[in-house]
């Protein structure tokens, strides 16, 4: 399942300092018990061996909520029509062979993906073991028999990337290519030591400092206020109708818990009460 959330780190703007945690209790203003935690995009069994806490919370919920479902159609990831090839240098392409053979992929199918879609999967590490922490949690969501719903429509989840012109998906897309599988491996134990960490403002600051020094600075910007800014506003306000009826727990990328325009301070300019319990 390849969702947005793969884009965990995407830079959220300021962050208020008192908001430490990965792990919220949320209660509406009716008195509904929700939870919503933040997850950071990797199999690690440091962040998938839930605590009992965790785990005693999610069973307790009837109704688990990821940034979107899974599209039902795969070619919403395809671009027949025009295969990147076009616009790689003879280099570029030799990269984008090897980064398509180390993660199991046939170069025919890789160059008719959409060049937002390379850009995110090229730039993960080999993954250890099958499912990253939404994936396990969408996993026990089914097996525990509860709803299952995303915060933001599929269709609107996947138009967000496809809103960038070609030539800026090719942009990210080769900023990854020039990025060492070293320096992804780095960054990675960085971000994944400070995730634990819970420490919302160390997190921003870390994804500013590694993708943002990526991009060009326009390029940087429209990401923050297209992947983050403006999809925490539809995640909130799809949190909130379903937390109002019933309990909920929420799976979202760490970052748009935090800042004036985070998920947190939304949904308490809602009513709500949030509370870090883990």
């Amino acid at each position: 399942m390849v969702c947005i959330s793969i884009l965990i780190f995407l830079f959220s703007g300021h962050c208020l300092a008192e908001d430490k945690g990965l792990l919220w209790k949320i209660v509406s203003p009716n008195g509904n018990i929700s939870y919503l935690l933040g997850t950071i995009h990797s199999d690690d069994t440091s962040v998938t061996d839930f605590s009992e806490l965790l785990q005693k919370d999610f069973a307790e919920c009837q109704v688990f909520m990821l940034e979107a479902l899974p599209p039902k159609d795969p070619s919403i990831f395809m671009n027949m029509n025009n295969p990147i090839s076009e616009k790689l240098t003879e280099k570029e392409f030799d990269k984008v062979r090897e980064l398509a053979d180390f993660h199991s992929m046939h170069i025919e199918a890789a160059m008719h993906m959409k060049p937002w879609l390379l850009a995110i999967i090229f730039d993960l590490p080999k993954p250890a073991t099958m499912y990253s922490m939404d994936e396990l949690l969408f996993g026990k969501a089914i097996e525990q028999g509860k709803r299952i719903d995303g915060l933001e429509k599929t269709e609107d989840h996947y138009a967000v990337l496809d809103s960038f012109s070609v030539d800026e998906q090719m942009t990210m897309l080769k900023a990854v290519l020039n990025h060492s599988q070293e320096d992804k491996q780095r960054d990675l134990e960085i971000l994944l030591n400070t995730y634990k960490t819970g420490d919302l403002v160390k997190i921003a600051e870390l994804d500013d400092k590694f993708t943002g020094s990526m991009l060009p600075k326009p390029l940087w910007q429209k990401m923050r206020v297209k992947l983050i800014d403006e999809r925490n506003e539809e995640m909130t306000e799809g949190f909130a109708n379903a937390a109002r009826e019933n309990s909920v727990f929420a799976a979202v990328g760490a970052t748009h818990l935090s800042g004036e325009r985070g998920m947190l301070s939304l949904l308490r300019a809602k009513g709500f009460h949030a509370d870090a319990i883990e």
